[in-house]
C-alpha cells in the first residue's frame, strides 16, 4: 500500500490538493505544516499547526482523560496498548513504507522502527502486572512501611525525525501503563507518521469507549514545543533530539520544578583490538556508520583502530563502501537512502571541508549525488576520513554518514580516545580477547550509557534501558525498570497498635 492510500485508509481525508485532516490530529489552524519527501522531493501533505487555544484545549483533554486512565487497573490499561500491538501488526507494512517514505530510511528499517513499536507494546503489556513496590520492616512495633508508585499525570513527548515514529512508542507505552496520559510533539520534519500513529491508537480507544485525551498530537517547530516544557500541568518532559535543544528543555523545565528525561546526541566509537575479527568489525562498522544516512544517535561516527591493523582496516571499509547502493529507500536493494533534507545536506558538506582543514585525510571521499533519481538533492555519498580524536571537528556530532578512523597504540589510550568526547551514548569494542572485553565493560572502561562487545553501536533491543551519559542527557527509555521515570513513589507507613510510638524513640507525652 502506497503511503498516500494509507493515509486515507485511516480515514485522513485530502482537502484543498492535499491537507491532511482527521480527528487524531489538531486541525483548524490557518497555518500548517507541509510534509514533502526527501525519497524524490513529492508532497505528501499537510496538518495544521497548533496553535496556542488548540493546545490548552487538548490539555484540558488530557487532564480530564487522565483522572478515568489512572483508575483504570494496571493490567486493563495493559490490554489496550496489547490491542495497539495487535493493529501496529496489521498496518505494519504500510506505516513501515510511510516511515521510509517520509523520512528517507530504508524499507527494511521502517520495517524494523514499527516492529520495534510491536515489541514495546508487548514488553509493556508484561510490565502492566510488574509495578512493584517495596515492603521493608519498621523500627517502630506493629508497624508496616512499604512504597508504591502512582502515575505523574500528563507526560509530554517530543520525538525527533530520524525515529519517527519508535521513539514516541518507547515512551508512550510505557507511560501509560504505568497510568499517565500523553501529549506527543512530534518532528516538524515527519508529522504525517505521527497523525497515521494517533489515528490507529485513536481506532482502539474508540473500541474501547476511552477519551481520546488520553493519547494527544500537537504539531508544529520548537515554539510549539515551548507550550509544553513551560507548562506545569505537564510534570514530566521527554524530549529525544540535539544537544543544543535538551539544554534548552532541561533548563526550562528546571525552572518550574518539573521532570525531564533527555535523549540527546552521540559520538559513538568502536574498538578494534589486534584479535578482532574483521568479518565482524565489518558488519557492525558499516551498518553503524551508513545506517539511516548516518542520522541515528547511535550511529558509528568513529572507529579506533590498533596501528598494526589501521592500513589493512582502511583496506577492507573502503572495499565495502564501493559496494553501497545508494538509491530510493523503498528499493529494497538499496543500502543507504537521503538525508532529512537539503539543510543536513548543507552541515555535511561543512563537516567534510572542515576535517580537510584541520588535516584530515579522506581514504573514501564524500560528496551530493545528483542526477536520475537523485532529483531531491538529499542524496549524498558514506565517506571515511583519517583523523584526530581532539579536533574540534571530531567532537562535534554530524548527523550524517561520515565515519572517522583514529589510530592507537594501548587499550588504555583507545578507551581514552573513546571516552575522550562530549557524548556518552553508545559505544563498542571488536575483541577475541576476553580480558579486553571484560576491561572495557569494567569501570576504567566505557563511560556510555550503552557498551557493547563484538557487536555495533548501533541496533539497541527494547529489553535493556536505552540511554546515555554527559551530554547525551542521563535519561533512560525503554526496557529494564526505566517505567519508575514516568511515575511517582510514594512511600506509606500503617501503624496497627494501640499507640502512636515516633521514630529513633522520640518521646512526646502530653
Amino acid at each position: 500500500m502506497e503511503p498516500k492510500d494509507f493515509l486515507r485508509k485511516l480515514g485522513l481525508k485530502t482537502k484543498n490538493a492535499g491537507t491532511w485532516t482527521g480527528r487524531g490530529s489538531i486541525s483548524g489552524s490557518a497555518r500548517s505544516l507541509n510534509s514533502h519527501s526527501p525519497v524524490d522531493n513529492q508532497f505528501i501533505g499537510s496538518v495544521s499547526i497548533t496553535t496556542r487555544k488548540q493546545y490548552d484545549e487538548v490539555i484540558d483533554r488530557a487532564q480530564e482523560a487522565f483522572k478515568v486512565w489512572r483508575k483504570m487497573p494496571a493490567p486493563k490499561r495493559g490490554e489496550i496498548v496489547r490491542q495497539y500491538g495487535e493493529v501496529l501488526r496489521q498496518y505494519k507494512d504500510p506505516l513501515g513504507r510511510l516511515v521510509s517514505y517520509e523520512m528517507g530510511k530504508s524499507l527494511q528499517e521502517g520495517f524494523g522502527e514499527v516492529q520495534e513499536m510491536i515489541d514495546i507494546c508487548d514488553f509493556a503489556v508484561g510490565l502492566s502486572r510488574q509495578l512493584y513496590g517495596l515492603s521493608m520492616h519498621s523500627e517502630r512495633p506493629d508497624h508496616r512501611m512499604y512504597e508504591q508508585w502512582h502515575p505523574l499525570g500528563i507526560v509530554g513527548i517530543v520525538s525527533a525525525f530520524n525515529f519517527p515514529v519508535a521513539v514516541w512508542s518507547w515512551n508512550a507505552m510505557l507511560a501509560l501503563v504505568c497510568g499517565d496520559v500523553c501529549v506527543w510533539k512530534a518532528s516538524e520534519k515527519v508529522p504525517l507518521c505521527a497523525i497515521a500513529c494517533q489515528n490507529l491508537f485513536r481506532k482502539v480507544l474508540a473500541a474501547n469507549d476511552l477519551p481520546e485525551g488520553i493519547c494527544s498530537v500537537i504539531n508544529g517547530d520548537y515554539r510549539v514545543g515551548e507550550f509544553m516544557t513551560k507548562d506545569s500541568r505537564v510534570p514530566l518532559i521527554s524530549a529525544t533530539g540535539s544537544t543544543r535543544m535538551g539544554k534548552i528543555v532541561g533548563r526550562t523545565v528546571a525552572e518550574r520544578l518539573g521532570r525531564s528525561l533527555l535523549e540527546l546526541g552521540g559520538n559513538n566509537a568502536i574498538i578494534v583490538t589486534p584479535s578482532a575479527d574483521l568479518k565482524i568489525v565489518l558488519t557492525g562498522a558499516v551498518f553503524g556508520a551508513v545506517g539511516t544516512a548516518g542520522q541515528r544517535c547511535t550511529s558509528t561516527r568513529r572507529l579506533i583502530v590498533h596501528e598494526s591493523q589501521m592500513a589493512e582496516v582502511q583496506k577492507v571499509m573502503a572495499n565495502a563502501y564501493k559496494q553501497l547502493r545508494i538509491g530510493d529507500p523503498l528499493d529494497s536493494n538499496s543500502h543507504v537512502g537521503p538525508l532529512i533534507d537539503t539543510d543536513a545536506v548543507k552541515s555535511y558538506l561543512h563537516t567534510i571541508e572542515e576535517v580537510k582543514k584541520a588535516g584530515g585525510k579522506f581514504i573514501v571521499e564524500g560528496g551530493v549525488l545528483s542526477g536520475k533519481g537523485y532529483e531531491s538533492g538529499c542524496y549524498v555519498k558514506p565517506c571515511i576520513a583519517v583523523v584526530q580524536n581532539d579536533w574540534a571537528i571530531v567532537q562535534h556530532e554530524t548527523f550524517a554518514p561520515i565515519l572517522y578512523l583514529i589510530s592507537y597504540k594501548t587499550l588504555d589510550e583507545a578507551i581514552a580516545i573513546q571516552n575522550g568526547v562530549p557524548q556518552g551514548l553508545s559505544s563498542a569494542i571488536m575483541t577475541n580477547n576476553l580480558r579486553e572485553a571484560e576491561y572495557f565493560l569494567s569501570t576504567a572502561g566505557s563511560d556510555c550509557g550503552i557498551a557493547n562487545v563484538n557487536i555495533g553501536t548501533s541496533g539497541a533491543e527494547i529489553g535493556g534501558a536505552f540511554g546515555g551519559e554527559k551530554e547525551t542527557g542521563g535519561g533512560r527509555e525503554s526496557g529494564s525498570d526505566s517505567w519508575k521515570a514516568y511515575m511517582r513513589r510514594q512511600t506509606n507507613t500503617i501503624n496497627y497498635s494501640e499507640t502512636v510510638p515516633l521514630a529513633q524513640g522520640i518521646k512526646f507525652d502530653l
